[in-house]
């Protein structure tokens, strides 16, 4: 009884804690993540409040907070929306793995990290954070934009490359060395395959069996089936995060629309506890160690996610300043960034100070970066168009034939949007 109590008093006050950073976050227009892991360093080991009687009851909600996040994304989605982002995205999407995977590879080599730990963290500087940057294209009105969609699709892109890249992982993870990685990549494939098919020639006929008129009936067989779904692919080293996002591509129409609609509180609610789980398993004294490698990875991967960014809007026919503000959209890491990490801890623990690090910086550097690229790339160029004219004319700013120089193609029209 004595430990029931505890567990629920330690309960509520995580939960009202998650209430209230949130709200305050929502306050001063900044994304909640950095304050769940903050909470969850206070209330780790090391932290000012360790907890004890909870802990265990918080590491099941934070695997149940990874599912759902999947499922909500795959709901997000159809099979064929998927398909068309695959044959038309591909080239943006095989630039966005190559420049900003590599730099985090290449970091865990540099750190010594064995072939677990290097494809972990590629992960984490790889996949940008879809809510963080759909709450910031809304802040900002520019769901309408002309480059939203490249941003959108390369997201797409990202989010249907978990697919593959989880279960590799899983397998490396689980010590399954390179012939069984190979299998489980090809199970992965294959099973990703299989369902992108039957949802595309079965979906409707999935999602009236599933489908009820009774929320609560809804409710219950959704989350059953998803969660029988994943647990039956962790089984197989497929991951069970990969399970939950099929389940969620598998439903389509009203039935994936009134899903969406009764999970996405629960959702909200587990991958709070998944951050703050995630807080609690990273000692606090050891992240001010990895700062500078933090910085330093957020600073190369900030650059080449702005140039991920131009070149998808290039290929779109998109102007200057939208490649800019595409670029910028792009920059946050956040949830799946933690996802990456929370999987590795166990085989390679440096991923969870230095990932912690990350995310902090690049989900705060975010918004900014999304609202002030363009406007500081423009200002940089009018900088420098303004000391070629005072070089050009000798140094005299206000002499004769100084006047302000030719309007560039961009500027000479409006911003396609």
């Amino acid at each position: 009884m004595h430990d029931t109590t505890v567990l629920l008093i330690e309960l509520g006050a995580v939960i009202l804690g998650l209430g209230l950073v949130g709200r305050f976050a929502g306050r001063i227009g900044m994304s909640p993540i950095p304050l769940y892991l903050l909470g969850g360093l206070a209330f780790g080991h090391g932290g000012f409040f360790p907890l004890s009687a909870s802990e265990g009851f918080i590491e099941v909600g934070a695997e149940i907070g990874v599912i759902l996040l999947l499922l909500l994304l795959g709901l997000e989605y159809t099979a064929s929306e998927l398909v068309t982002s695959l044959k038309t995205q591909y080239p943006s999407g095989m630039v966005d793995f190559l420049l900003n995977a590599t730099p985090g590879a290449l970091a865990g080599l540099l750190l010594g990290w064995g072939p677990a730990g290097v494809l972990a963290l590629a992960g984490v500087t790889w996949i940008s954070s879809s809510g963080v940057i759909a709450k910031v294209l809304t802040d900002l009105r520019r769901l309408g934009n002309r480059e939203t969609p490249v941003v959108l699709g390369v997201l797409v892109m990202e989010d249907l490359s978990m697919a593959v890249y989880l279960p590799l992982l899983s397998a490396l993870l689980a010590g399954a060395g390179v012939a069984g990685g190979s299998v489980t990549l090809l199970v992965a494939l294959g099973t990703v395959g299989a369902v992108l098919y039957v949802a595309l020639r079965h979906g409707r006929v999935i999602s009236r069996a599933v489908s009820s008129d009774t929320p609560e009936l809804l409710l219950l067989v959704v989350l059953g089936l998803t969660l029988l779904v994943a647990g039956i692919a962790q089984k197989l080293q497929v991951s069970a995060a990969v399970g939950a996002f099929l389940v969620g591509i598998a439903l389509s129409g009203e039935t994936a629309e009134n899903a969406r609609a009764l999970l996405t509180p629960l959702r909200d609610l587990f991958a709070a506890v998944f951050f703050v789980f995630f807080g609690l398993s990273t000692t606090p004294s050891e992240i001010p160690p990895v700062l500078f490698p933090a910085l330093l990875l957020a600073a190369v991967t900030i650059a080449t996610k702005i140039v991920t960014g131009w070149y998808a809007a290039r290929r779109a026919g998109i102007s200057r300043r939208g490649r800019l503000r595409a670029g910028g959209a792009l920059v946050a890491r956040g949830e799946f960034s933690i996802v990456v990490a929370g999987l590795a801890v166990s085989t390679e623990p440096r991923i969870g100070p230095l990932a912690t690090a990350y995310v902090l910086l690049l989900v705060v550097a975010g918004p900014p970066a999304a609202r002030w690229t363009e406007p500081a790339a423009g200002a940089l160029r009018g900088w420098m168009r303004r000391r070629r004219a005072l070089r050009g004319s000798g140094g005299e700013g206000d002499g004769p034939g100084a006047g302000p120089p030719a309007a560039t193609v961009d500027e000479a029209r409006p911003a396609q949007r």
